[in-house]
């Protein structure tokens, strides 16, 4: 009597000990797809920290003015194609 019980209790473990092996498993998985997707953000926010100083650079304003605005510097020479 005494072994069905330790045996009933040691396949209960092992049924046990096997879901939650699964459940680590799963667990893993999406930590390492939220550590991709930290590492994809963290270049995303690098990318926008670079837009960033790039605006507030004269370069900026003078690509800005020039492809918006169409303002050229006093010593360029603007050539349209005739239509």
């Amino acid at each position: 009597m005494i072994c069905m019980v330790l045996a009933f209790l040691g396949g209960a473990l092992a049924v046990g000990s096997m879901r939650l092996q699964a459940k680590n498993d799963s667990y893993k998985a999406q930590e390492e797809e939220l550590q991709a997707q930290i590492k994809e953000e963290q270049q995303r926010s690098e990318e926008i920290d670079e837009f960033e100083e790039y605006v507030k650079t004269d370069d900026y304003i003078k690509d800005t003015a020039e492809d918006k605005l169409g303002l050229v510097d006093p010593d360029e020479i603007i050539f349209k194609p005739s239509n």
